[in-house]
């Protein structure tokens, strides 16, 4: 029996660990018979806490500047392929109200409807609440929220307008992704490590779009036109609300990385000591800063019991090149007892880095593709079945 042991990455704790790790358990199951999936979880016994209750952090209003006070940068849309609305996506989950204030921006005063209609806002009102009614369930694949952020749009202000200036197709569309928006931004918030692809993404969009009246397909459509326009601001906006988990080390995905470079002994320990307890084959799959853990843990002690090494977003050449991976410095080679390294990156996800330009054919480099944006595609690796496939077409 084929025995896979799953190294989550930095900032992950329960109860979403189980989660991941069913996961993955399910989907590299699904692909190969009589496989047996061994989770390691070293968030809570070697992860970063705060010893002293958060004594060293500033206060949350020491942060809390508004964004005027940061410049806002000019766009870089640059010559990016035009049907690619990943970097409109990046403007919604940084601001989900992003589209429905520009198409509310362009409206007019308002005008007389014909006696006995009813007006768009109140036809959409009307499908918001029923929706909502229904329970998370139509959007169940992105996780909880759906419920609560139809009922939030139903009350919005800026609704009103927008529906003076769209077609009822295009409103839905609006609301749709506005809802699934909304619903991945909490998630990122949460540091949910179960970002979901941008297929299945879409899925869901066109799904709540039919709900809320608009026909099947197309609910992608004109996304890009207008929200390139204000990338810029929308970054600016989601380093702003970010802060703390992007420059305070004592974020848990921050304090993580330099706990483990530190401290990492203890957790390269009691990997040798599962890995050393089951019966061969075992393939090590690492996820971030659980790759650098696999690695460094091969790199130092021979483990025969491992046939094949895998690492999905993973900074570890990174540091390699830098100097700064622990158990090994450029430019010394790969120890010849070290597995077969299967490397699987996104280049949309700034977190992952390639191996083969350092260690040759001693790593194999495999791009795959979430179709979302950064920081979701680095969360994104494990719903995404191209992952699964490239490491079941290897396990040993």
């Amino acid at each position: 029996m084929s025995t896979v042991v799953f190294i989550h990455g930095t900032g992950v704790r329960e109860p979403g660990f189980s989660a991941l790790a069913g996961r993955v358990a399910a989907g590299l199951g699904s692909l190969r018979d009589g496989l047996r999936v061994v989770p390691y979880y070293w968030g809570d016994p070697h992860g970063a806490t705060l010893a002293g209750g958060g004594l060293s952090l500033p206060p949350e209003g020491g942060t809390s500047r508004g964004l005027g006070d940061v410049p806002a940068g000019p766009a870089t849309v640059g010559t990016a392929d035009p049907d690619d609305e990943t970097p409109a996506w990046a403007v919604l989950y940084a601001d989900p109200d992003a589209e429905l204030a520009l198409a509310a921006a362009e409206s007019g005063p308002a005008t007389e409807r014909p006696p006995g209609s009813v007006p768009a806002e109140q036809q959409m009102q009307a499908l918001l609440e029923k929706l909502a009614a229904q329970g998370d369930g139509p959007a169940a694949e992105l996780g909880p929220g759906l419920a609560s952020a139809a009922s939030e749009l139903a009350a919005h202000p800026l609704l009103g307008p927008a529906a003076t200036v769209l077609s009822p197709d295009e409103l839905a569309a609006v609301a749709a992704r506005r809802l699934v928006a909304r619903i991945v931004a909490d998630a990122l918030d949460a540091d949910d490590p179960l970002i979901p692809v941008g297929d299945t993404r879409d899925a869901v969009v066109d799904r709540l779009a039919q709900a809320l009246g608009a026909p099947p397909g197309g609910a992608e459509r004109g996304l890009g036109s207008g929200l390139l326009r204000i990338v810029g601001r929308g970054a600016t906006r989601a380093v702003v609300r970010r802060r703390r988990a992007l420059t305070e080390a004592a974020h848990p995905a921050a304090g993580d990385v330099l706990r483990y470079l530190s401290r990492g002994e203890a957790v390269r320990a009691d990997l040798r000591v599962l890995v050393e307890g089951l019966e061969p084959p075992v393939t090590l799959v690492g996820h971030s800063l659980g790759g650098i853990i696999a690695l460094d843990t091969l790199v130092t002690a021979s483990l025969p019991q491992v046939r094949l090494l895998v690492t999905a977003g993973s900074q570890a050449p990174f540091l390699y090149e830098l100097g700064a991976l622990p158990s090994l410095a450029h430019p010394a080679p790969l120890p010849s007892h070290l597995p077969p390294w299967l490397n699987l990156y996104d280049r949309r996800d700034l977190l992952s880095y390639l191996g083969a330009g350092l260690f040759g054919e001693r790593v194999t480099d495999i791009p795959v593709d979430s179709r979302q944006p950064f920081p979701a595609s680095h969360s994104a690796y494990w719903t995404n079945p191209a992952v699964y496939r490239h490491i079941a077409e290897r396990l040993p």
